[in-house]
């Protein structure tokens, strides 16, 4: 069986993430922009952004806990394909650190895979002009369909996650779902309605398990986002897009008001309250030991937990259940972490190399290598077909896959343009789950700070 590499989730979220944040110039001036040297290659349908016969290219990673997946995996194809090209590669934990005077000095690397707790400024970095704007990239096309641009060639939704303003910033490659996780082993029938998931939910209680749990203390983002995600599920992708882009009244939308209740009940009736005080961990823990069922969470929870999962664990993951017969979306909708926080640099010595890496990584080969050797899946539809996966990993890509088919892969970017609304919506969802507020006052409470970060001259808005 493939063992995936110990990721947490903190790691996932910092590869995936591309924060939007306001900062201090970093040198440079304006928006995102273009190659700043045209190609010095030939150009053809082989090459469509001119690399050069020979020269050379930066890449620069993050360093972390694990091996570097794009060097061991789409470096190989880069060589293959260009042999006369030379890899220059830059590694730290501190990307901060070491790049940003580079980028202040005008000499930045031409691809930085921008991960870790030191991350660069992204959004500073896009307000300065240092980051590629990527239109010709998407517009290019995939390698293993010249007929479709490589935006087309992308799970649904793929593209749109790397559009900051309409432009596109970051190269979409990693695909996380996120549901609801549970021991396959306990023979559950994966409930796809609300009633049939309480009929669950009644009958393991009866049996001495604890239902339902997440941490309080630390965690609550992952309720946070079921509650979201059964929310888009009822009121569709458009719901999404109006709280992403601060729209008036759209977290008091019915939709928001009735997936609060539903999840209120949950917490009451079939979770326990002194998980609020607990760290994921914990709960996590308990849930191993067979004395929590659901837990709510992204599919970095398996490779998270398997230091300390037991043998007779198996992790597997159901879809938020549809919580009324008119959901706009259906059952198989999941909310899912698109993309990725790596791109390409507006004022690198090769952004042509630079582009063609990318392709290369978004090509079957590479993100079929990838999967192989990370246990991360991509944006690549097919891409693992075949693959030896964890049981874990392997749900995940059925989830993602019919989710892609049904064009409801659920995405949102609010969490990382505005932290005022996500550090609220942590307390604003212990506070319902726990049962020291309703519905009406949840969403209340999240309209009241979404009005107040619209209302904020200081806090850049974006629009999706």
């Amino acid at each position: 069986m493939h063992n995936s590499p110990h990721l947490t989730r903190r790691h996932a979220l910092g590869l995936l993430g591309a924060t939007l944040l306001t900062g201090c110039a970093m040198g440079g001036g304006g928006s995102g922009a273009p190659a700043s040297k045209a190609p010095t290659g030939k150009v053809s349908a082989g090459n469509p952004f001119g690399v050069p016969d020979s020269g050379k290219v930066e890449l620069a990673y993050f360093k972390g806990g694990t091996p570097n997946y794009l060097a061991e995996t789409v470096e190989p194809l880069l060589q293959k394909s260009f042999p006369n090209i030379k890899i220059q590669r830059t590694m730290s934990e501190r990307l901060s650190q070491t790049l940003q005077p580079r980028f202040v000095g005008g000499s930045p690397p031409d691809f930085v895979d921008n991960a870790g707790a030191d991350a660069l400024n992204f959004g500073a970095l896009i307000q300065d002009g240092q980051v590629l704007d990527l239109t010709a990239f998407y517009d290019a096309p995939s390698i293993d369909d010249p007929s479709k641009k490589i935006k087309d060639s992308l799970l649904p939704g793929a593209y749109e996650s790397t559009l900051v303003d309409g432009v596109p910033y970051t190269v979409s490659f990693v695909a996380r779902s996120f549901g609801l996780w549970y021991n396959a082993k306990l023979g559950l029938e994966a409930p796809t309605t609300w009633e049939a998931f309480i009929k669950v939910c009644e009958e393991l209680k009866k049996s001495g398990i604890t239902p339902f749990g997440y941490a309080g203390k630390n965690a609550a983002d992952y309720q946070a986002e079921a509650i979201l995600t059964s929310a888009v599920k009822i009121g569709g992708l458009e719901l999404v897009r109006a709280i992403d882009n601060l729209e008036d009244g759209a977290w008091q939308a019915e939709a928001v008001k009735q997936a609060a209740e539903a999840w209120a009940e949950i917490g009451a009736r079939f979770s326990d309250k002194s998980f609020e005080g607990l760290i994921h961990t914990e709960v996590q823990l308990r849930q191993n030991q067979g004395k929590v069922a659901f837990y709510p969470s992204g599919d970095w929870l398996e490779s998270e937990q398997q230091k300390t999962t037991p043998k007779d664990f198996e992790y597997t993951m159901m879809p938020t259940p549809s919580i009324t017969s008119s959901d706009k979306l259906p059952a198989a909708a999941v909310y899912a972490l698109l993309g990725s926080s790596m791109f390409a640099t507006a004022k690198g010595q090769n952004p042509a190399v630079a582009q063609e890496f990318m392709r290369l990584m978004v090509s079957k080969a590479g993100a079929r290598a990838y999967t192989q050797a990370s246990g991360w899946l991509t944006t690549v539809p097919g891409a693992a077909d075949g693959l030896e996966l964890s049981p874990g990993t392997l749900v995940s890509q059925r989830a993602l896959a019919a989710a892609g088919e049904a064009k409801a892969l659920i995405t949102w970017k609010w969490n990382g343009w505005y932290q005022p609304l996500l550090t609220e919506i942590r307390d604003a969802t212990n506070a319902l789950m726990y049962g020291r507020a309703t519905a009406a006052e949840f969403t209340e409470r999240m309209q009241k700070k979404a009005d107040e970060v619209k209302a904020d001259p200081a806090v850049k808005k974006y629009q999706r």
